[in-house]
């Protein structure tokens, strides 16, 4: 896969599936199989057995991992796409709606 337009820490806007227009901060990129995990969406339920860590058990709710495909950087409040370009001698992030730097 490309260079990974999206990090960690991230605000996403979902913009495909059940879970289309939720936003939420990137907790977690996986580069190789191109999937992102999106706080407060597409939320999994999880049976757990009683263990030391959790000693109750019982359904545990969590986040899945999503497609990066189905998800654009929020930059001001909207959705826009990522590009790449040299400031100076360093490749830095800009955002392809204002053409704003990123990071």
């Amino acid at each position: 896969m490309a260079t990974c337009k999206i990090k960690r820490g991230d605000t996403v806007q979902v913009i495909t599936g059940k879970n289309k227009g939720k936003q939420g901060k990137v907790m977690k990129v996986d580069p190789k199989q191109g999937r992102v995990l999106v706080e407060g969406v597409n939320m999994l339920t999880k049976h757990a057995k009683p263990s030391a860590a959790n000693p109750d058990g019982g359904i545990i709710h969590q986040e899945g991992f999503i497609d990066i495909s189905n998800v654009m950087y929020v930059h001001n409040g909207k959705p826009t796409r990522v590009g790449f370009k040299f400031n100076g001698d360093k490749k830095v992030r800009i955002a392809k709606s204002t053409g704003d730097v990123i990071d």
